[in-house]
C-alpha cells in the first residue's frame, strides 16, 4: 500500500482537476442530502462542521442550512503555534468569516476554547479519504485527531465519492469514522 503522503499528493491532484461545476454540483447534493440524515439534526443538536478550502467538498450553504434545521453550529479556528487542538467558535452567518491562519474562513465570535467541541451531538470532519472501515486520511497536521479524539459525537467524514475507498494506512492516533458523506452516495454507515 502507498504511503500516506503519497496517498495525499494523489487525492489532492485529483481533487484540483475537479472543475467549478464539479464542485458546485457535489456541494449542492451534499445540501440535499441533510434532508435525509441518519443522524438527528435539528434544534436540539449542535454540529462541529467545517468551512471548506480550495477544493473540498463542502460549501457555506451547507453551513447554513445546518443552521435553517435549528443546529447550533461551531466552526474551527486554528490556533497559532505548532499543530493544536483547534478553538471553536460559533457560526451565526456567513457574513461572519473572516481570513485566519493559513487563509482559511473562520468565525470571528467569541472562542469558546478546545473543549467546546465536546458539546456536539455530530462533528462534520474534512478528509482527503475515508476507508470503509472507518479510517480517515486527513491532511497530516492531526489537528483534528487532537481535537475530536474522545468527542461522544457522531462522526462524519466528508468526501467526493471516489474518495470513500476499501482501505487506507493507519496509526494508532487515528480516529476512526462511524460515518461518511458524498455527494453521490448521502450518508453511510462505515465498519
Amino acid at each position: 500500500m502507498a504511503s500516506k503522503d503519497e496517498l495525499r499528493t494523489g487525492f489532492m491532484a485529483r481533487r484540483a482537476a475537479l472543475t467549478v461545476e464539479d464542485r458546485d454540483r457535489a456541494s449542492i447534493w451534499l445540501v440535499t442530502h441533510l434532508a435525509s440524515s441518519p443522524v438527528l439534526l435539528d434544534d436540539t443538536v449542535t454540529v462541529a462542521a467545517y468551512v471548506p478550502v480550495g477544493a473540498e467538498p463542502g460549501s457555506v450553504a451547507f453551513l447554513d442550512a445546518l443552521r435553517e434545521r435549528g443546529c447550533t453550529v461551531l466552526l474551527p479556528v486554528v490556533p497559532s503555534g505548532p499543530p493544536a487542538p483547534l478553538d471553536w467558535v460559533r457560526y451565526d452567518a456567513r457574513d461572519s468569516l473572516a481570513r485566519g491562519r493559513f487563509g482559511l474562513l473562520e468565525p470571528t465570535g467569541r472562542r469558546l476554547g478546545i473543549d467546546a467541541v465536546s458539546a456536539a451531538d455530530v462533528a462534520f470532519v474534512p478528509a482527503l479519504a475515508i476507508a470503509r472501515t472507518g479510517v480517515r486520511l486527513g491532511r497530516g497536521a492531526g489537528y483534528y485527531d487532537r481535537s475530536i479524539a474522545g468527542i461522544r459525537a457522531a462522526l462524519v467524514g466528508i468526501v467526493y465519492d471516489h474518495e470513500l475507498v476499501d482501505d487506507l494506512p493507519t496509526d494508532a492516533y487515528d480516529v476512526p469514522m462511524g460515518w461518511v458523506l458524498t455527494p453521490g452516495g448521502g450518508f453511510t454507515q462505515l465498519r
